[in-house]
């Protein structure tokens, strides 16, 4: 059985993965941010559109800060890069491949690490706050 990592606003940082404990204005542009899949036949259900507002970029190219936003869907995820997440609206669940289950809402904010593998399902669109940093 998947353990409960049910989360509340205003909780304490989650850390995804047992990776280590874990929020701009500008046009809409394409960046790195994830969950994303990682090949072309990983929509794994529903249509799971997204749309991206990085408002800053930094570090060499390195750093990326914004608002994400996701409609329903679920998709295979592979980091391979950090990001913090702070959830802003809607519901999402990540699973990682041996099956543990995190359920997030309005106000969780966690930690994904490099290397974590699973999926990523957007229930409820999501919009959320991220950082990302990729390995140098």
């Amino acid at each position: 059985a998947a353990a409960d990592h049910s989360r509340t606003r205003g909780r304490p940082w989650a850390a995804i993965g047992g990776g280590p404990a874990c929020t701009a204005a500008g046009p809409e542009v394409a960046c790195p941010s994830r969950p994303r899949p990682r090949s072309a036949g990983a929509l794994l259900s529903g249509e799971y559109r997204t749309r991206t507002w990085n408002h800053y970029t930094g570090e060499s190219g390195r750093l990326f800060c914004g608002i994400w936003e996701s409609t329903p869907g679920k998709v295979v995820i592979d980091y391979t890069e950090w990001e913090f997440c702070h959830l802003i609206e809607g519901w999402a669940v990540i699973t990682s491949e041996s099956g543990e289950e995190w359920r997030l809402g309005p106000g969780d904010a966690f930690m994904i690490p490099t290397g974590f593998r699973g999926t990523w399902e957007t229930v409820e669109t999501v919009r959320k706050h991220y950082v990302i940093l990729t390995p140098p």
